[in-house]
């Protein structure tokens, strides 16, 4: 008897707790306009911008089939290992990568990658995560604030701060950056230029060089403004 009424009592709980979920904190966000910084209750699927009065979406996606579509989110973007996102202008909070990235994701605060191959699309992160599972090829430099590499990763990286590889991971590219860390039993292999340089927008890498830059790329700020379409 006891048995059963404690697994009574276990199910009992967790219904409740389920039911009295803690709500989501309020947040701050910045209008993707007009940049007005604003507090937005937590939960809520959408607001408008106090100053310019533009939409404001909060939701969170999770994609995990064939996408197309633009999104513009404060939230978080799950793209499982099922999907494909093709979209030429997707812009979140966060997001965690399983799936195949063929489109432009600019993320406000984090990116992290748990794939096994290539990706094509172009990525802009503050912070990029490469899980210890993750074997990925990018095709596009990654531009980060910094980026924390706990598999392996081929491509070009361009951080404003640090790059970080920990034991065991490897990265395979050119590097620029103010700093970068290899742990013992870490592998870096690629040409690095440490300091202040000319930052210069990503593209596509060509063949024979794959670290040069394209004849002709206008020179941006970094994380300025919301990559344009391609």
């Amino acid at each position: 008897m006891s048995a059963m009424a404690g697994d009574i009592g276990a199910s009992i709980r967790g219904k409740f707790e389920g039911f009295w979920q803690a709500p989501k904190k309020n947040s701050v966000i910045v209008c993707f306009d007009c940049k007005t910084q604003q507090e937005v209750v937590g939960g809520a699927p959408s607001t408008n911008c106090r100053k310019c009065g533009a939409h404001q979406d909060l939701r969170d996606y999770k994609i995990a089939t064939s996408f197309s579509r633009s999104i513009r989110t404060h939230g978080e973007l799950h793209l499982t290992s099922k999907g494909d996102l093709s979209s030429t202008n997707v812009i979140c909070r966060s997001a965690v990568i399983e799936g195949k990235l063929r489109g432009n994701l600019t993320c406000a605060e984090s990116a992290r990658i748990d794939f096994v191959g290539k990706i094509p699309g172009r990525l802009v992160a503050q912070h990029v995560l490469i899980e210890r599972r993750s074997d990925v090829q990018f095709f596009r430099r990654v531009r980060v604030k910094n980026i924390e590499i706990h598999g392996r990763m081929t491509g070009d990286v361009i951080a404003e701060t640090v790059v970080l590889i920990h034991r065991n991971a490897s990265l395979d590219g050119n590097v620029t950056a103010k700093a970068i860390s290899v742990e013992k039993g870490g592998m870096f292999s690629g040409q690095l230029v440490i300091g202040n340089v000319d930052l210069k927008q990503a593209e596509l890498l060509p063949t024979a060089e794959p670290g040069a830059a394209s004849p002709g790329e206008e020179q941006q700020p970094l994380f300025a403004r919301p990559l344009p379409a391609a």
